[in-house]
């Protein structure tokens, strides 16, 4: 990494779940693999270690002191505009001498539909069957009006690529769930109903997402988006432009 280059901190919300850090790993590691050189280093608001401000202790012992902080996010929810913000500063506070921007989060992005697109591949689908093939688009949910929306146009804009239909469901705090978007679809008359997770770790949501589209008969259930390669080139595109834009600095 050259000494102009900001470290990258992906920042992970963290699960009791042991898929769930052991799936941030190795999205790091596809990164990395793609930018030889870069230091990337995963850190969790919770439940995991190491935590952010671990992390960022460890760059202001070593001396590296400009950090491009990634929300590992789908949407900008409560975590974005808060959580992550708060803890952010608290670290800068505490270390003076870094200087955190923090990237948008991860969605929407054509990158991410694309790497969806792979996982209902890798699941059973094929291209051919899109225009015969009912998607259920279902992420983790939010209370966040914004995020919900975001979640609702991908769907939309995800049906103009050629699936016959494309509804959006949650696993919390919103509706519909993942087994009453199926059902609907079935209602419509769709001949097959895919189940594409739109989450990027394995966890309890996720399950909860599975076992909806087990519960309602799902001809497809698609893989999280975990490590895909799409996912990793996102994750170098926001750190780029992060660089490029120079957001709002966090530095104490």
């Amino acid at each position: 990494m050259s000494a102009t280059s900001p470290a990258l901190l992906v920042i992970a919300h963290g699960s009791r779940d042991p898929r769930h850090a052991a799936t941030v790993g190795a999205l790091c590691a596809r990164v990395r693999s793609l930018r030889p050189g870069l230091r990337v280093e995963a850190a969790f608001l919770d439940f995991n270690a190491p935590r952010v401000g671990q992390v960022l202790a460890r760059f202001a012992a070593e001396g590296v002191t400009d950090i491009a902080a990634l929300p590992l996010l789908l949407t900008r929810a409560f975590h974005a505009k808060s959580d992550i913000p708060a803890v952010l500063r608290e670290a800068t506070a505490r270390h003076p001498r870094l200087t955190v921007r923090q990237t948008e989060v991860l969605g929407p992005s054509p990158l991410l539909t694309d790497a969806l697109d792979r996982r209902l591949y890798e699941a059973g689908l094929r291209p051919a069957d899109r225009r015969s093939t009912g998607v259920v688009l279902a992420s983790a949910g939010s209370t966040d009006p914004e995020a919900i929306a975001v979640i609702a146009e991908i769907a939309r804009e995800w049906r103009h690529t050629g699936w016959c239909a494309v509804r959006p469901a949650f696993a919390s705090a919103s509706l519909p769930r993942t087994e009453d978007a199926v059902r609907a679809l079935r209602a419509e008359g769709v001949r097959r109903v895919a189940v594409a997770p739109y989450v990027i770790a394995p966890g309890r949501l996720p399950d909860r997402i599975a076992h909806g589209a087990h519960e309602a008969g799902a001809d497809v259930l698609a893989g999280v988006l975990g490590p895909a390669p799409e996912l990793a080139r996102l994750l170098l595109r926001r750190y780029d432009e992060s660089r490029a834009a120079a957001p709002v600095l966090l530095s104490a």
